[in-house]
């Protein structure tokens, strides 16, 4: 069994089985959340409780969306190779954001609909695969 991904990393956990799109879109999702908190402009709403904390800790919490942004965009490229993985990432990238800066000031995003939707994504990904 080769364990050496497209990077020539040798992967710890051989995730050859399912595909990782949900939580790769999840981790993507709060990245920008977290992004979206740490602006000056944006209207804020305190709904998933952490967000005071982003207030008070904007250049750490920017160094954290940087991170889950690296971690979604390698899940993607280990997923769908280089080219594709980047291309997926960057569309998934802009369709999240425009979500989170349409839905947020409509008090839209709650945790019940975020998990509802990530269990519904869930589904679906292992029922095609």
């Amino acid at each position: 069994m080769n364990l050496i991904n497209s990077f020539g990393i040798v992967q710890l956990i051989p995730f050859y089985k399912f595909r990782m799109i949900s939580l790769s879109l999840l981790i993507l999702f709060i990245a920008f959340y977290v992004f979206y908190n740490t602006s000056e402009k944006a209207i804020k709403h305190k709904t998933f409780g952490f967000e005071t904390w982003l207030n008070k800790q904007q250049k750490k919490g920017k160094i954290l969306a940087v991170a889950l942004l690296v971690i979604a965009m390698l899940l993607s490229c280990n997923t769908f190779g280089l080219g594709a993985g980047t291309m997926l990432f960057f569309i998934c990238l802009m369709t999240v954001g425009s979500l989170i800066v349409i839905l947020n000031p409509l008090k839209l995003l709650t945790p019940k609909s975020i998990t509802i939707l990530f269990i519904l994504s869930l589904l679906i990904e292992f029922s095609i695969i």
